[in-house]
This record gives structure tokens, C-alpha cells and sequence, in this order.
């Protein structure tokens, strides 16, 4: 058993980094964008990204789960019957997602506000549609326990992409066609990545099971509610800003700002996603042991998960001054919805903490509720905040929706499965921090590096305060 705990560790660690490195190489990408975009073309980059998001998930339908569920059932008498099946479903819903788009192309695109150019449209969806068929080549890959190919294969296509992105901004760049390039370079490295995969594509017979696939998408459609709601919940903002805004133009112009700025926020997603990789393969881990050592062991993970979170949020607010130059001076407007949008992305990281009560009770449509109830408070707040004050609204509703499905997760699992959070630790940790913020917020002395050097000492009583409650040891020879 410790072998095999350790095996998944490890590839873990390989599937977890390649996923967190992509994102954090990507990440890097934002100045370059901002820096040659207007604020506007911004906008467009971003309120396709969240379609592309959206298309995604609906495009697999749930069925990177589906395919694990059968391949490892104890009645599959052939793995490659279900992978075939998966493969051939797949393939037939892309191929027929980018024949509906090509027939409607120019009212989807107006739709967009991209009449001009209907080109973005048909090269995102030609690109969503091939990634969403690639899901089942890279699980199958992940149901053969070959993470290194699998990260390898990950690693080109990140390498290709932002490869393409330099060659465009920096060699052929054009100011009339800015916005294309993203797209054309997305495109490209989406399509590369088809012949690289020709091994897991190839070798076999294909074959369609009716039934299996009945079965599946049974099992595989009801996930398909519950991942829309949960990437509505960080997307639909960016859908709905240009229905919300009465000029279209300046509705693009904030929402490129907001989503550059979000970019700024994103560490703490990062920090999430990371802690993510290794969180859940750990708790279902110390679910396998006996004693109370393991509700010990969930307690003090809550804990550090949100006070390191909260030495991020400190940390990237009180040196704002330096990593705002991340963006160009155009989006620095935005800025203002930074720390309403991190303090929302780590209560989405508690509320993630907090899932292992239905992930271990089985009770996992607890999951769909909350990210539903979350789903309504972004699309009401949205509606009634984004025309009275514009992306700020966004950011409030964002704040709403993770505060109140971390705060209804709470509730209901002490009512149904009790696990001892140290709660009143973590909210004066919480509390402190943000009066620290306060603090730091406050001081204004006229040089911007004064005031972070004014900052750093209240960013050190933080931490020296966690470490002497805590009780952690310090590195002495």
C-alpha cells in the first residue's frame, strides 16, 4: 500500500506541475498582450477566452470521468471497446460542433461583437473542438500510467504556443491583425498536437459500442451540470459584461481591463490549483487510516491552506507598486479589483478544502448544489451590480458567490459529516491579515518605494505572528 501511495504521489507531482507550469507560463504571456493591445482588443481576448471555457466543458460532456469509470470497472472485459467508443463519440460531436459553427459563423460572430472578423470565431472553435476530442488520447494516457509522455505532450504544446506568440509580437507583428495572432497561434498549436498523439490515436480497432455509450453518457451527462455551473461561476461575468454595458466599445475597453487585471490576481488560483494536485490525492489517502489523527491532519491542511493564501494576498497588495507594472499603464485603472478578486479566489480554495466532507461520504451532488446556488448569485449580482459600477461588480459578485457556497459548505457539512476546523484560529488569522491590509493600505508617503518599505515590516509581524501561534520551528544550525 505505501508503494502505491507513493506511485501516486509521484505522478501527481508530474501531472500536477505540467498543469500548474502551462498555466503559469500562459500567465507570463499577459504583459506581451497588454503591452500591444489596445484595451479593447483586450476585451475581445477575453470575453472569447470564457466562451472557450465554457465550450470546453460541454464539448467533453463529462466524459474524461465516464471513460476512467467504465475502463476501470470491475465488468469491462475490454478497455479498448471503451476507449474506442469514447473516442468515436467525441470525435462525432467536435466534428459536428465545427460544421454548426461554420453555418452559423457570421451571426455567432456578430453575436461576439467580431463581425469584422469571423476569423477569431472559426479558429477558437476549430481549436476548443479539437482540444475537447484530445481529452480522451491524454486520459487514456493517464489510464496507462505515463505521466512523463503526458507531460511532455502538455509541455510542446504550451512550448509551441507561446513560441508562436513571440514569433507574431515580436518578428511579424502587425497592429491590424494583434488580436489574430492569439488565435492563430492557439489554433496552430492545438492542431500539431493531433499527429504527436498519432500513437494513442492508432494500433487498435475502432469500434462503437451503442450501449456502452448509453451507459456512459448516463454516468458522464449529470458531471456535465455541475462542471458548466462550476466554470459559469468564474466565466460568466466575462459573457455577460457585453450585454450589460450599454456601449459595446466601452464595454470591451472594461472588460479588458478587468480581465488583465484578474491575470494579477491569479496567483492565488495558481496557489489553489497547486494545492489541489497534491490536497486530494492526501485526504483520500489519510481516509484509508484509522484514529483521529487523520481529522487532525484535514484541520491543520484548512488551516495553512489559508494562511498561506492570505501571506499571497498580503504580499501582492502591499507590493502592488512593482507587480502592476505585469500590465501596461493602460489597464492600471483596474487595478482596484485586485484584492476583491483574490480574497474571492481563496474562498473558492476553502470552499475547495471543505468538499472532502461530500468527496469521502459519497454524497459528491452536495458539489452540484452549491455550485448551482453559486451560479444564481453570479448571474443576479452581475445583472443588478456590473450597470451601476461597472467590472467592480464583477469582482463583487465573484466575492459573493465563493464567500456564500464556502459558507453554505461549511453549515452543511458540520451537519452531516462533522470535522474539527480550527475556526475561530482562522478567522483571526483572516481578520489580522486584513487589518494589516488596512494598515498598509493607508500609508501614503509619496514614494512608492517608501511606502513598500513601510509595508514589509507589517507583512513580517504576519508571518512571525503565524509562526509563534503555530508554533513553528525555525531553521537554526
Amino acid at each position: 500500500m505505501a508503494g502505491e501511495v507513493k506511485s501516486l504521489a509521484k505522478d501527481t507531482v508530474i501531472y500536477g506541475l505540467s498543469s500548474i507550469v502551462g498555466r503559469f507560463l500562459n500567465w507570463l504571456l499577459v504583459p506581451l498582450y497588454t503591452a500591444k493591445l489596445a484595451t479593447g482588443q483586450y476585451g475581445i481576448v477575453t470575453n472569447v477566452y470564457a466562451y472557450v471555457a465554457l465550450l470546453l466543458i460541454i464539448l467533453t460532456y463529462g466524459m474524461e470521468t465516464g471513460f476512467f469509470r467504465f475502463i476501470n470497472h470491475e465488468k469491462c472485459k475490454d478497455p479498448m471497446t471503451v476507449y474506442s467508443t469514447s473516442l468515436i463519440s467525441l470525435a462525432a460531436t467536435s466534428t459536428a460542433f465545427i460544421i454548426l459553427l461554420f453555418i452559423f459563423l457570421t451571426p455567432i460572430s456578430r453575436a461576439l461583437d467580431c463581425a469584422d472578423h469571423p476569423s477569431y470565431i472559426a479558429m477558437m472553435g476549430v481549436a476548443v473542438a479539437a482540444d475537447a476530442f484530445m481529452a480522451i488520447p491524454f486520459s487514456y494516457l493517464r489510464y496507462q500510467k505515463r505521466p512523463m509522455r503526458f507531460a511532455m505532450l502538455r509541455c510542446v504544446n504550451i512550448g509551441l504556443n507561446i513560441g508562436l506568440n513571440l514569433l507574431f509580437f515580436f518578428v511579424l507583428y502587425d497592429p491590424s491583425l494583434g488580436v489574430g495572432y492569439i488565435f492563430f497561434a492557439n489554433l496552430i498549436s492545438s492542431l500539431l498536437m493531433l499527429p504527436l498523439l498519432l500513437p494513442q490515436l492508432t494500433g487498435f480497432k475502432y469500434r462503437l459500442d451503442p450501449k456502452l455509450l448509453k451507459e456512459m453518457l448516463v454516468y458522464s451527462l449529470p458531471l456535465l451540470v455541475l462542471g458548466i455551473a462550476g466554470i459559469m461561476n468564474q466565466n460568466l461575468d466575462k459573457i455577460l459584461y457585453p450585454y450589460l454595458v450599454a456601449d459595446k466599445a466601452v464595454a470591451m475597453s472594461q472588460l479588458g481591463i478587468y480581465g488583465a487585471c484578474c491575470k494579477v490576481a491569479l496567483v492565488v488560483m495558481m496557489f489553489t490549483q497547486a494545492f489541489r494536485f497534491a490536497y486530494e490525492p492526501f485526504i483520500f489517502a489519510q481516509n484509508r487510516r484509522k484514529g483521529g489523527d487523520k481529522l487532525d491532519a484535514y484541520s491543520s491542511a484548512m488551516k495553512y491552506f489559508v494562511v498561506f493564501g492570505l501571506v499571497i494576498f498580503l504580499t501582492v497588495m502591499f507590493y502592488m507598486d512593482i507587480l502592476r507594472h505585469f500590465i501596461a499603464p493602460a489597464y492600471w485603472n483596474g487595478l482596484q479589483c485586485v484584492p476583491v478578486v483574490m480574497i474571492a479566489d481563496l474562498f473558492f480554495g476553502v470552499f475547495f478544502n471543505l468538499s472532502l466532507w461530500y468527496k469521502l461520504t459519497d454524497r459528491t451532488i452536495w458539489g452540484t448544489w452549491f455550485s448551482l446556488i453559486g451560479l444564481a448569485i453570479t448571474i443576479a449580482l452581475n445583472i443588478i451590480l456590473v450597470p451601476r459600477i461597472g467590472y467592480m461588480g464583477c469582482a463583487w459578485a465573484a466575492f459573493a458567490c465563493y464567500g456564500v457556497m464556502m459558507v453554505t459548505s461549511y453549515f452543511v457539512g458540520r451537519a452531516k459529516h462533522p470535522l474539527r476546523y480550527p475556526v475561530k484560529r482562522i478567522l483571526a488569522y483572516f481578520l489580522f491579515a486584513m487589518i494589516l491590509y488596512v494598515a498598509g493600505s493607508a500609508i501614503d508617503t509619496g514614494s512608492a518605494w517608501l511606502d513598500m518599505a513601510a509595508r514589509t515590516p507589517l507583512l513580517l509581524i504576519y508571518i512571525a505572528a503565524v509562526v509563534r501561534f503555530e508554533h513553528i520551528p525555525l531553521p537554526h544550525k
